[in-house]
């Protein structure tokens, strides 16, 4: 069962909440920017984050029926709407960026989800799972959102990606950071030293992936994906076993 809305409202008006949220809100910052002039869609609890998309054409807010709605924004027209995660209420193609938070690790079926997700992308557009690190403490504290559900590791996100007919493109991580209330103020430290000497013990797993436009085929080889024009979550590619750097 989805934790409830009211739960994840008062998870990020708390100080591990609002430190969730800024750290992840600098990710994708590095990843998107303001995606500006495209349509973008929140899965799942993305609504900490869509405010950041200034000069997006269209921003929807989509939650799951398990969860429940919020009114967002909070001024303005609402743009939320509750859904079937198995049947989204979207056009094929219709959103250039679409993100997933809280959406993935308690899905009914994480995959019939994504490939959900998938149809409403558009043919260039661009995904962002944010998904519960299998290796973190933030996993394994019920205290926290991401302490509840499926948590994933790169390579479980990177298969399901796959497998919705996707490509990696790029992967980073964050909260490295313990979540404890006395180490919260040292969280920037955290990541900085986490990264260097600790890869597996960040918080929250972020994967980028796009259509597969075309691939190159090698007389007697496998298949080659094509590499990305412009990575979007620094510094590594997700095909690659290289760990983030600070």
């Amino acid at each position: 069962m989805r934790r409830s809305i009211e739960e994840l409202r008062t998870f990020y008006g708390e100080p591990a909440g609002a430190l969730a949220r800024r750290l992840l809100a600098r990710r994708l910052d590095d990843a998107w920017g303001e995606a500006a002039g495209c349509d973008v869609l929140g899965l799942g609890y993305a609504t900490p984050w869509l405010d950041a998309f200034i000069g997006a054409r269209r921003v929807v807010a989509a939650m799951p029926g398990g969860q429940g709605v919020e009114l967002w924004p909070a001024a303005g027209r609402n743009r939320t709407v509750l859904v079937d995660d198995r049947r989204l209420p979207f056009p094929a193609g219709g959103f250039d960026r679409i993100l997933l938070v809280h959406a993935l690790e308690e899905a009914d079926d994480a995959a019939g989800l994504l490939a959900e997700a998938v149809r409403a992308l558009s043919p260039a557009g661009r995904i962002i799972l944010i998904a519960a690190a299998r290796g973190g403490l933030w996993s394994r504290v019920e205290s926290t959102p991401f302490g509840y559900g499926r948590p994933f590791t790169r390579r479980q996100l990177e298969r399901l990606v796959r497998e919705a007919g996707l490509e990696p493109t790029a992967w980073s991580q964050t909260l490295y950071v313990p979540p404890w209330g006395p180490l919260l103020p040292l969280a920037d430290g955290f990541e900085q030293v986490g990264r260097r000497i600790a890869p597996g013990a960040a918080g929250v797993i972020l994967l980028e992936a796009t259509r597969q436009a075309y691939a190159r085929v090698h007389p007697g080889s496998a298949v080659a994906t094509a590499p990305a024009l412009s990575p979007a979550l620094h510094p590594q590619p997700a095909s690659r076993l290289h760990r983030d750097r600070p």
